[in-house]
């Protein structure tokens, strides 16, 4: 306890004592403002334009990459076909699909934002080449549209994220006694009564909680808007994040104070998230 209260919860006490200050980050001195930075901060369009970005994240980040891991779980390890001494089985070939939709995971996130930085280069990255092989003639710039570039960074934080919630729902669905499985599939049940009847309601304490991780790492998003994009964070501010914004107001700018307040802020929704998701998404463990 003494130890998680100085290394973490006494961290979190200096940040909001320090977001009432003028340091600079570089001096000594910290002059205290009171709220003035948190009153900038609420009119400030910048972080607000950050901040929806960050609401995007965490809308579309969660819902896209969860379904994708509940669907390629169950397809390794239920939705294949029944075999002998077997009577639910995943799809052929499951221990490898495994390690591929892991092997994301084991990478640092500087050299995915590298790898997917050039798989975009709209001279010769592998994606309009790839377009190009096919006969779709492509010279699209997928960083440099601020349609295209919030999204582009969404696929890579996706692809970067579902392997390990194949993992984790598939270690979920293996709790699962067999004998529910047989009991079903004896009544004629097929993969789609099976998935919404059985699968997904036994393992929504695991969906739950990897909502709730995922909508966390939907508020930082920083390593990989700094490295990957244009300007970084733009074009025209297309894909800047809070953390981002608060990195450059601190470190760029000596401003941080005021970075330090955009911290505090994100310590708020993250808590309003994390509490409302599992408010929210709380029901009774018997199915019926």
């Amino acid at each position: 306890m003494a130890i998680y209260l100085i290394f973490v919860i006494w961290p979190y006490v200096q940040a909001i004592g320090l977001s009432m200050t003028d340091w600079s980050g570089l001096t000594p001195t910290q002059d205290f403002t009171g709220f003035a930075n948190y009153i900038r901060l609420a009119h400030d369009p910048v972080f607000w334009l950050s901040l929806w970005h960050n609401v995007i994240l965490l809308i579309v980040l969660p819902l896209i990459t969860l379904t994708l891991g509940l669907f390629f779980a169950f397809m390794i390890n239920v939705g294949g076909r029944k075999r002998k001494n077997q009577t639910v089985a995943g799809v052929r070939g499951s221990k490898l699909y495994q390690v591929v939709y892991f092997f994301p995971q084991v990478l640092s996130i500087t050299v995915i934002a590298v790898l997917w930085g050039a798989i975009y280069n709209p001279n010769n990255g592998a994606l309009n080449s790839g377009l190009r092989a096919i006969g779709i003639p492509s010279t699209i710039s997928w960083l440099s549209d601020p349609k295209l570039a919030l999204g582009c960074v969404i696929a890579v934080m996706v692809w970067w994220q579902v392997g390990f919630y194949v993992v984790l729902f598939s270690a979920g669905m293996s709790a699962i006694p067999d004998e529910i499985y047989e009991a079903v599939l004896l009544d004629g049940a097929n993969r789609f009564t099976t998935f919404f009847k059985i699968t997904f309601p036994l393992i929504w304490d695991t969906i739950q909680t990897g909502w709730v991780y995922l909508g966390i790492i939907a508020m930082d998003g920083f390593a990989i808007v700094q490295i990957m994009t244009n300007g970084p964070g733009g074009p025209d501010g297309a894909t800047t994040v809070v953390p981002f914004y608060l990195w450059d107001s601190a470190f760029n700018h000596g401003q941080a104070g005021y970075g330090i307040s955009m911290g505090v802020a994100m310590l708020i929704v993250t808590l309003l998230f994390a509490v409302l998701t599992l408010r929210f998404s709380r029901r009774e463990r018997i199915e019926f």
